[in-house]
């Protein structure tokens, strides 16, 4: 019963990741075409960048004073955040399994 609790985790993590590749490359191209300055911070390829994750995830998304952008940036966040979540938590499952007797 741990494991599937595990897999609906898994399944979380995916939706969130269907989620992520829709918002936040519709976000980078927002920033691409009206806030030129804060993209230029992230180079070439921002999609997967550590810097990039880390801006987001932090919420420093919010000093981009325009409310489509982040109409757009929030729900990149949140699905990232899904992503982080639900991987954590199946894993955390899975070694519960490992360790708790069947």
């Amino acid at each position: 019963m741990i494991l599937f609790f595990a897999l609906l985790f898994v399944a979380a993590a995916i939706a969130g990741a269907c989620a992520f590749v829709i918002f936040w490359p519709l976000a980078l191209v927002h920033l691409r075409d009206r806030h030129a300055e804060v993209r230029a911070g992230f180079g070439e390829g921002a999609f997967l960048k550590p810097a990039a994750l880390g801006w987001l995830l932090s919420g420093r998304y919010r000093q981009v004073a325009d409310p489509q952008f982040t109409g757009l940036a929030t729900p990149a966040r949140l699905s990232l955040m899904t992503i982080l979540g639900g991987l954590a938590c199946a894993g955390g499952l899975w070694l519960l399994s490992a360790v708790v007797p069947a």
